[in-house]
């Protein structure tokens, strides 16, 4: 019985720093990128934030899907990584689209440590997109929380998921692929806001 005991004690250390050695990993701030959508000359502007993930770039693949649906209807949009955005000017932007990924049913820490640290986002038009596997509910309540405490007006926001279907009626597609279609439509809305407002 205490044999058995020590080995559940050691096999729960061994997955505790496993998991924390992981956590670390994937909520590092990842490298530099940064890519632009449409003329500098163009009006209305954004700028879309999000932090590389490791292991999968559905987060990349998705901002600048969102990028150049924007640029598509006139907008010049900066699409860029966290650490790109800390050297970038972020101010006066139209809009901002923060893109979280989803580690331990929160949204990601460089993601939110740049909203909260180097935005002025008081009276701003925001959108939040959560990505995650396949549970967001939490992160995406979290997400929206940080940016309403930061003051901004929050107009729209999003979930997609990786490995859950993000859409049960076109399960025979590639599930990025739906993500990144569901991306266009999202932001042609977003566009028609934008539009009715008379921007």
């Amino acid at each position: 019985m205490i044999i058995l005991k020590k080995i559940m004690v050691y096999t729960l250390l061994i997955l505790i720093v496993a998991w924390t050695a992981l956590t670390l990993f994937v909520e590092k701030s990842g490298p530099e990128q940064a890519i632009v959508f449409g003329k500098p000359v163009g009006f209305p502007t954004a700028i879309i934030v999000y932090n590389p993930d490791p292991f999968y770039n559905l987060d990349q693949q998705v901002c600048e899907a969102f990028g150049q649906t924007l640029a598509a209807n006139g907008w010049y949009v900066q699409v860029m990584s966290v650490a790109a955005a800390k050297k970038s000017t972020t101010e006066n932007q139209s809009l901002y689209v923060f893109c979280a990924n989803t580690y331990n049913w929160a949204p990601d820490w460089p993601v939110t440590g740049f909203i909260k640290n180097n935005v002025l986002l008081t009276g701003k038009k925001v959108v939040a997109i959560t990505l995650g596997g396949g549970s967001t509910q939490r992160s995406q309540r979290v997400f929206e929380n940080i940016l309403k405490e930061k003051g901004a007006v929050l107009i729209s926001t999003k979930t997609l998921w990786l490995w859950k279907p993000n859409d049960h009626t076109r399960l025979k597609e590639s599930n990025t692929r739906v993500a990144l279609k569901m991306t266009t439509t999202f932001a042609e809305k977003i566009v028609q806001q934008f539009d009715g407002a008379g921007h």
